[in-house]
């Protein structure tokens, strides 16, 4: 029988992964293409715009969600 704890403990694995994925992806003044391997010419600053803006949120809210499951781990 699968417990709780089991089951927030796999849950907080798998959102992890997916923080490590969304931060690594990230890069600061630079295109999402450049996080591939991209070329580059000089270092500016841009804002966020279309994908880069929602994998900026998307990493807040996959944060946000392992902070909450860390708590809960500690509760049950």
């Amino acid at each position: 029988m699968v417990s709780i704890q089991q089951i927030l403990f796999f849950t907080q694995i798998g959102v992890s992964v997916t923080l490590i994925i969304l931060i690594a992806i990230q890069q600061r003044g630079t295109a999402l293409g450049s996080g591939f391997g991209g070329g580059g010419g000089g270092e500016f600053y841009s804002q966020r715009r279309g994908i880069q803006k929602k994998i900026y949120y998307a990493t807040i809210v996959i944060a946000g969600l392992f902070i909450a499951l860390g708590i809960a781990n500690l509760l049950v």
